[in-house]
């Protein structure tokens, strides 16, 4: 399974990245990590160069949502049905509440939404969701 990965707009969190990019080889995936400050058609190029099973998006700094309002349109340019869409992370700036947070994301077209969740639990529901156990 390839995963094209990295960090949306102008965050900067590279350690974080880092973690993810470490994480995901170790479960086996073949990962493409755009690194930081990356925008959202860079990610739908690489996942549309690369042929990425999956596209997880990751945020630190909370901006995450002005960065990802465009991504049904996107996605509607392209055929990108088999793709799994994820972010995770932060995802607000101030406090948000879960109900409020997840339903927005995917109201902008992500399958997948974790916010503040471990990277592990999150992981392991992305690979359970690869399997069609979620």
């Amino acid at each position: 399974m390839r995963v094209v990965t990295g960090v949306v707009g102008n965050d900067i969190h590279v350690v974080a990245n880092r973690l993810i990019e470490i994480s995901l080889k170790e479960r086996g995936f073949e990962v493409f990590n755009l690194g930081v400050n990356t925008y959202l058609e860079e990610f739908i190029d690489a996942v549309i160069e690369t042929d990425a099973n999956v596209l997880l998006i990751s945020s630190l700094n909370g901006e995450a949502e002005g960065w990802s309002r465009d991504l049904l349109f996107l996605k509607s340019r392209f055929d990108l049905d088999g793709v799994l869409f994820a972010i995770g992370g932060n995802l607000s700036v101030g406090e948000a509440k879960e109900e409020e947070i997840i339903p927005k994301y995917r109201a902008y077209g992500y399958d997948l939404v974790f916010h503040q969740v471990d990277l592990n639990i999150g992981l392991d529901i992305i690979e359970d969701t690869l399997k069609g156990k979620r």
